[in-house]
């Protein structure tokens, strides 16, 4: 019979495969033995056959395969048929990535079904797959197995020979863990397998190291992102006893075994941080009439309060003000002289602890790794229980501390909060501050890098004043230059309204020789601004070109420009620090920059302070996206050039 077959044929009912090689025999086509007779397969060309006839032999083979080791007998010969079958898959001519996977998938099915295993009977099957694992992960249940191998025997060879470069192809080419998070785990266990050799340490670092690379530059994008992943989910476990008693959220552990669902638990009850300070206790007292008893919940060394709500307590904090959720902050905020929370960790908890802590301040100290770092750790991934941990928040410090000492923008920006409404490092580890353990000196660190850039800005200095001006003053009072600076700042732009605290400000300022010197520098700005702004001088004035920030800054000096209305500056080389200078033009509407180098930090400062500006020429300047669009606050402004800049079309239409 001749044509399409009719009926399937079984891979197991195939008892032999082969090239038609006889003479004068059809082309291109494969003759398949099967009980009671043969059939011949015809393909378009050869090379078509040839793909035919490698992937019939291999499928037979895997069905071989299955078979055996589906029924172990002897450990020795099970052993010999992976080592064949690894080379069968090594030798395929067959590029497709099931050709090693399902190698690798029947090993796992294999392990996960015989538990009874020794551990020399588990380094030799590791042994024996090795070669498949250079160009492919390991299946979830492989995943498994090579997890329990690093908890039983962390100082095995087969960890540094074998998984090393297992887990180096994970890092370097692993887009998701979500995706496989038995990836993540497989590489934990390796991690902390390394830490428990005699090195410790010092092992993880060489590991470290080798996934960068001998270079400034690391040519891998994802092992950063990857490494932060693993070490994130590493702390969380660390805490997940905590977590689970304060949420009754199911466990990793449980998630993992796929029992009990969510909504098979107990309803979740709301968390609040126990505080016993006498005005709370005092509340407490008060609020006992209109809703029920808090109950105090016990989990380990973690004390918590748990508010059990009913209809009239859900009636009362409708009726309360401010009814939005508290921030990060406030939900820490315990009293350091009488806090009631303090989280034990377990021997092994702790250990993994510092493990992972110690690879985030590795991570920290490679340059090229850094900004992107600080943009990963900047929402604060952890959770709230290790941020009220005095030892986790004492180690993680070295990290904010690279931060807050590097030059760049990008890195030290990432201190702040994501978004408003959020906290950021910067108000965690300032005086105040769950993680502030000394008199402010990161405080003082981070509020001079910051200031250093481009959040020399009223809004910024808006919100120390709100928040941080007790600390502010504390560190003034104690000689720190850049906290002086501060004080002065908040004076010379009225950020102040008090006239008491002014006062106070100006009382600490004097108490310092630093202090003092900068504010009788501040005074005297102040009587050249009054004399710059007094009625009077032109209306109009127009700069050389090559004149510079110091030629503007001296021109303002020499008289009255309170009736200045137009002020060229084209084709100078005036930068963003003639700003200081130009703010200070109360009538100026008109203003040229035309091929300058003035650049964003000067427009961030002139949208807070010229509002009155009507007329602004940017055009050829190095001003970007970040600093354009600090101009949407200037509601005057009614012309506007930003010909060959770096403008972008959203940008475009924002201002628009």
């Amino acid at each position: 019979p001749t044509g399409y077959m009719e009926n399937s044929i079984s891979y197991s009912a195939i008892e032999d495969v082969q090239l038609l090689s006889w003479e004068n025999a059809p082309k291109y086509c494969l003759q398949l033995t099967i009980p009671g007779g043969t059939v011949l397969l015809q393909a378009a060309n050869s090379y078509l056959r040839d793909q035919w006839f490698h992937s019939l032999q291999w499928k037979k083979k895997i069905y071989k395969y299955k078979k055996v080791l589906s029924n172990p007998s002897r450990w020795e010969v099970v052993l010999k048929e992976i080592r064949t079958l690894v080379d069968m898959a090594l030798t395929s001519p067959l590029q497709d990535d099931s050709i090693h996977q399902a190698p690798l998938e029947i090993v796992s099915k294999l392990l996960s079904e015989n538990n009874n295993l020794t551990t020399q009977d588990h380094e030799s099957i590791i042994v024996a797959i090795a070669p498949l694992l250079e160009n492919n992960h390991p299946p979830p249940d492989l995943c498994e197995f090579f997890c329990k191998h690093c908890r039983e025997r962390p100082r095995s060879m087969v960890v540094i020979e074998v998984f090393t470069p297992v887990v180096q192809r994970i890092l370097k080419h692993n887009m998701d863990f979500g995706k496989c998070p038995r990836l993540r785990l497989f590489t934990q266990e390796y991690i902390l397998a390394l830490n428990e050799l005699n090195a410790g340490m010092e092992v993880v670092k060489k590991f470290i190291h080798s996934m960068h690379g001998p270079t400034g530059q690391c040519p891998h994008p994802r092992v950063l992102p990857n490494l932060v992943a693993v070490c994130l989910a590493a702390i969380y476990s660390c805490y997940e006893e905590f977590i689970n008693s304060r949420d009754n959220s199911p466990s990793l552990k449980e998630i993992r075994n796929g029992c009990q669902q969510q909504c098979d638990r107990k309803p979740n009850l709301p968390l609040r941080l126990l505080h016993t300070s006498p005005d709370l206790v005092s509340q407490e007292a008060t609020l006992t009439e209109s809703r029920l008893k808090p109950v105090i919940v016990t989990s380990n060394e973690i004390h918590v309060e748990v508010e059990r709500n009913n209809t009239a307590n859900q009636k009362m904090t409708a009726n309360v003000g401010n009814d939005s959720e508290p921030n990060l902050i406030d939900c820490l905020m315990v009293s350091p002289t009488c806090s009631t929370m303090s989280i034990e960790l377990s021997a092994q908890a702790d250990r993994i602890l510092g493990c992972y802590v110690e690879i985030l301040k590795m991570l920290s100290d490679y340059d090229d790794w850094r900004p992107a770092l600080a943009s990963l750790l900047q929402p604060i991934p952890f959770p709230k229980e290790a941020l009220a941990h005095e030892k986790f928040t004492k180690e993680l410090k070295y990290v904010i501390q690279r931060f807050a000492e590097d030059p760049r923008q990008e890195v030290h920006s990432c201190l702040l909060s994501v978004r408003a409404g959020k906290d950021g490092w910067f108000q965690l580890y300032s005086p105040g501050g769950v993680a502030c353990d000394d008199d402010g000196e990161l405080f003082a660190s981070m509020v001079h890098i910051l200031m250093g850039s481009c959040y020399k800005t009223k809004k910024f200095l808006l919100s120390l004043a709100e928040n941080k001006l007790g600390p502010c003053m504390l560190l003034a009072l104690r000689g720190n230059q850049t906290m002086v600076e501060i004080l002065c700042l908040m004076l010379e732009y009225n950020i102040i309204d008090n006239n008491d605290t002014q006062l106070q400000i100006i009382s600490t300022l004097e108490s310092t020789d630093v202090g003092k010197r900068m504010y009788e520098q501040l005074c005297d700005r102040q009587r050249e601004l009054k004399e710059l702004q007094r009625k009077g001088g032109p209306t109009r004035l127009t700069l050389p070109s090559k004149s510079t920030d110091a030629d503007l800054a001296r021109l303002l000096s020499s008289g009255s420009f309170g009736n200045l209305e137009n002020l060229s500056l084209a084709f100078t080389n005036v930068t963003s620090a003639c700003a200081e200078h130009l703010i200070k033009l109360p009538s100026l509407k008109q203003l040229n920059l035309w091929s300058t180098q003035f650049g964003d930090a000067g427009l961030r400062l002139l949208s807070e302070h010229l509002t009155m500006l009507q007329v602004l020429n940017l055009c050829e300047t190095p001003v970007t996206d970040a600093g354009l669009l600090a101009l949407s606050s200037m509601k005057s402004l009614c012309s506007l050039n930003m010909n060959s800049t770096k403008l972008s079309a959203d940008t475009y239409e924002d201002l628009k």
